[in-house]
């Protein structure tokens, strides 16, 4: 943690004006905000992971200047629900209990319209090597997240490449248009 003071310190002698903050490993069940509001005006990465978290971080959206935030190893599902944070660019969510696709990335596509990296893996929604899922499998997960999430960079621990990106649009362009509900404007192909 930048500035000095201990994670989770919270005392009188808590540092203001911090960048980063971690509260990794410390079995939280709940989010500190107190401590994490503090910093609303500087904070800009923030690590909750490897905690027992599980409710939804309402009020994380009163952080402005987040753009990075790290929930591995906790209790989310892809019910989550996550406050509207356009600032953020970097979601971290390894090893949750996100089971159902669709729905946890029509939650990050409304509620983080800037995502450029978003890290999944381990999770039942991202099937891949580490968890029983076959490479079909994998490809099409990317491909999936891929034409829902137009802005993204990296997925996982890996490039987004333009390639893969016009595959996406192409395979899953049908399916939003059978979607009438879903009226949003697509990059061109």
């Amino acid at each position: 943690m930048e500035g000095g003071a201990a994670a989770g310190s919270g005392g009188p002698e808590a540092v203001l004006g911090l960048r980063r903050l971690s509260f990794a490993y410390q079995g939280l069940a709940e989010i500190p905000y107190e401590i994490i509001l503090e910093q609303r005006d500087s904070l800009e990465v923030l690590d909750l992971s490897y905690n027992l978290l599980e409710e939804s971080p309402a009020l994380l959206g009163e952080l402005e200047r987040l753009s990075t935030l790290i929930l591995d190893s906790n209790s989310y599902s892809a019910h989550v629900k996550f406050p509207y944070m356009p600032s953020l660019t970097t979601l971290w969510i390894n090893k949750n209990h996100i089971s159902n696709l669709p729905i946890f990335v029509e939650e990050l596509r409304c509620k983080f319209p800037n995502l450029k990296i978003l890290s999944m893996m381990n999770n039942e929604a991202a099937p891949s090597y580490f968890n029983g899922g076959s490479l079909p499998q994998y490809l099409d997960y990317r491909l999936y997240v891929v034409s829902q999430l137009w802005g993204l960079e990296v997925l996982d621990d890996t490039e987004v490449t333009e390639e893969e990106r016009a595959l996406a649009r192409r395979t899953y362009r049908k399916q939003r248009l059978r979607d009438p509900s879903k009226k949003k404007k697509e990059p061109p192909l």
